[in-house]
């Protein structure tokens, strides 16, 4: 039986030449083949102007840029960013005057602190979850309480506060921490907890009021620079839900008190995209200014990447 519906006639179809179409790939931003021997500057200059090749370039001149017009360079990271071994790269980028604040998670001052004392974190948890060793390390928890009880004492920050503990300890290896160089540098450096979060806060001597109260002057001092972040560049490296939260929280606090930062740049970096880092670091915080970039990759990877052509750019 015929098909009761005819075939459509395609003779007549309006075509037009390949020539004169817009097309979003050109072969002038194509990759270029590696040459042995070249430098870093060339390798760069060999990554294809297409999507994350492109957005890698315009990171590093974003970060440059905000360098040569005195404008804020600041990372908020989750602690992976520790684990995966890259406090090196940030520190030195810190020697070299290119961050002007660091901020983190809670998790993040356990894994500095760890490393500062002992050279060495992150326990396997599934092999002691069952008997309920589970971040039961003691050193950690009562250096970490007397940290926090001197932030109350002083009327620090947390992030301050641990920084200038690791110092004054003279903790084996603090010249490997993120939170002790920052403080040696008069670099903020702000903490943000979320109770029930982190390992501390099981243990017996963790006073949940002193860190509260120490976490929240962090989110102020973070405020005040997120206030200064015109021509400015926020990263966010790992941290899926409490950065990303915190920041959106603070721009709102600055724009609400009159100040203005519009045109900066926002970028998020980590190996799967998330709902709020695109929502609250990418997109809304860009709508009327500036621009969001999201790279999708490994911190070991990228971190060191952009450092490297940062420091390319820059010449420093």
């Amino acid at each position: 039986m015929d098909s009761p519906i005819a075939p459509i006639d395609l003779t007549k179809i309006t075509t037009y030449s390949v020539k004169d179409r817009k097309s979003k790939v050109n072969a002038r931003d194509f990759s270029k083949p590696w040459i042995a021997g070249g430098s870093f500057s060339q390798f760069l200059s060999t990554l294809p102007a297409i999507l994350a090749g492109n957005d890698l370039i315009e990171v590093i001149q974003a970060i440059s840029q905000a360098k040569i017009n005195n404008a804020p360079i600041c990372l908020a990271m989750g602690a992976h960013v520790i684990k995966v071994g890259l406090n090196p790269i940030l520190i030195d980028l810190m020697e070299r005057g290119l961050m002007s604040m660091l901020s983190m998670n809670g998790a993040g001052i356990i894994h500095d602190l760890e490393v500062a004392l002992t050279g060495k974190t992150s326990e396997d948890v599934a092999a002691s979850i069952g008997d309920g060793g589970f971040g039961m390390a003691a050193e950690t928890s009562i250096l970490l309480s007397r940290a926090i009880k001197e932030a109350a004492d002083q009327g620090k920050g947390l992030g301050q506060a641990v920084g200038d503990f690791i110092n004054n300890e003279r903790m084996p290896f603090k010249d490997k921490s993120l939170t002790a160089t920052c403080a040696r540098l008069g670099i903020p450096v702000t903490v943000h907890v979320a109770m029930g979060t982190d390992i501390i806060h099981m243990h017996p001597d963790f006073d949940p009021a002193a860190c509260g109260a120490a976490s929240h002057l962090d989110f102020r001092i973070f405020a005040a620079m997120v206030a200064t972040l015109e021509k400015g560049v926020f990263i966010n490296a790992g941290s899926a839900v409490i950065l990303p939260e915190v920041f959106l929280k603070a721009l709102t606090v600055a724009r609400n008190l009159g100040y203005r930062p519009q045109n900066f740049t926002t970028v998020n970096l980590d190996f799967i995209r998330h709902y709020r880092p695109m929502t609250n670091v990418v997109n809304r915080p860009t709508l009327k200014g500036g621009k969001g970039y999201s790279i999708v990759g490994h911190h070991e990877l990228l971190i060191p990447l952009i450092a490297a052509g940062v420091i390319e750019n820059l010449g420093t």
